[in-house]
């Protein structure tokens, strides 16, 4: 089966970009909006509509295969790519990528995914919206050659004999982290509620007063709302660097705090992303090893979870090496080409690091479906609801993506079976 020609689509994402710097610099919210000028290179405001492009494959015998260029929230800081422009870009793929593919035989998604991952322009690569799109239609593509799932072809080209089952989902709650915990709580959502914890004065505290209280409200609403008494979700706050900044970074000062949150969490588990943004690779992963190292001399359990300055997967591989952290958000539209999440995820497990299958609200509904069959595939130890920050949107497609898979391979297997 081969691919007979590319087409392009612009979209929206299931969100927006936010220029992450001006906002730490206490921009002022007016609305669903920002006042004051943007800081971060290529915004036009501080808050701006999410952009994507659609890339289409259409096969020999008429199947279209589909991949969406996104990126994250937060383009531009943290190591990350510049802000994604759909107009600008969907020029590159039309140059670069489509005379790449068109005539290409459908064989193995992985030869082909990393050809084009690699592909370079003066030297650089290619934006990794666009690697990132165009990976996942190859691996649709190949999926509808072979008559199989996404999940299935994965297992298939990199050998993975372990058996498909649910992967926990969490859910995000955006900047409504009240309301949004109630829906989590009806919907027993695995893992909540990320809590968008991305300014000291209004959302973190000075001294951390602010999040303490947040979370010894979360814990009481889960206890209140609750039907099953079974039902006790793992507490998974994203805090953007905040704790970092309000504590000077002092490490133990750090730890201290964490030890009261999960004192106030408790019986629930706690992780905390991204404590501390020490403004470049190698600063944060000495200082969360060196932080973790603490936590364990004080017996606090708190999981760590990295994000900033772990984008690639040569990144993630030397946060693992290095034991930086508990938990690796594979931050997905970061790093390209999607073979790189799958080769993320399969390292974080051999080496007993949790693998959080992650990536942005400000992704669309074809890059959450494709990310979950990953997550499928890979054993993930935990997958993002996504795109957008309404929580019922996003969990549903991901988690009815995943019900899907599992139904349709477990027919599969009862087939072969009898």
């Amino acid at each position: 089966m081969k691919i007979v020609q590319v087409v392009l689509s612009q979209g929206y994402t299931g969100f927006y970009f936010d220029d992450l710097s001006a906002i730490r610099q206490n921009a002022a919210q007016d609305g669903f909006t920002y006042q004051g000028i943007p800081v971060t290179k290529g915004f036009s405001s501080i808050r701006q509509a999410g952009e994507s492009i659609s890339m289409m494959l259409i096969l020999e015998d008429g199947q279209v295969a589909v991949g969406d260029c996104a990126m994250v929230q937060y383009p531009g800081v943290g190591g990350r790519d510049p802000l994604f422009s759909a107009q600008e870009f969907m020029k590159v793929i039309e140059q670069h990528v489509s005379p790449r593919l068109i005539g290409r035989e459908l064989k193995s998604f992985r030869e082909l995914a990393e050809e084009v991952d690699h592909i370079e322009i003066d030297g650089a690569l290619l934006h990794s919206a666009i690697r990132y799109g165009a990976t996942q239609a190859i691996l649709d593509a190949v999926a509808k050659a072979k008559k199989i799932t996404m999940a299935e072809v994965i297992r298939e080209e990199y050998h993975i004999d372990t058996a498909f089952k649910k992967v926990p989902i969490f859910a995000q709650t955006g900047d409504d982290r009240y309301l949004n915990v109630d829906k989590m709580i009806m919907k027993e959502v695995d893992v909540l509620p990320h809590g968008l914890i991305n300014n000291v004065k209004e959302k973190l505290g000075s001294s951390g007063e602010h999040l303490n209280e947040y979370v010894h409200w979360l814990k009481n609403r889960i206890v209140q709302l609750r039907k099953n008494e079974q039902y006790s979700p793992v507490l998974h706050i994203d805090v953007y660097g905040t704790i970092g900044l309000a504590f000077d970074y002092d490490l133990e000062r750090i730890a201290d705090y964490l030890r009261e949150l999960e004192k106030i969490a408790f019986p629930f588990p706690l992780r905390i992303e991204s404590p501390m943004d020490c403004g470049d690779r190698e600063a944060q992963w000495q200082n969360l090893k060196s932080l973790r190292s603490i936590l364990k001399q004080k017996a606090i359990r708190t999981e760590i979870v990295a994000d900033e300055w772990c984008n690639t997967k040569e990144d993630i591989y030397l946060f693992v090496d290095q034991q930086a952290a508990d938990m690796i958000q594979i931050k997905s539209p970061d790093l390209g080409g999607i073979h790189n999440i799958i080769e993320s995820i399969l390292y974080c497990k051999q080496h007993g690091v949790g693998a959080y299958c992650g990536g942005s609200c400000n992704e669309t509904e074809i890059s959450a479906r494709i990310t979950t069959q990953i997550a499928i595939a890979c054993g993930a130890d935990q997958c993002l609801a996504k795109p957008g920050m309404g929580v019922d949107e996003g969990y549903m497609i991901v988690n009815n993506e995943m019900n899907r898979v599992l139904a349709l391979c477990k027919l599969r297997e009862n087939m072969q079976i009898t």
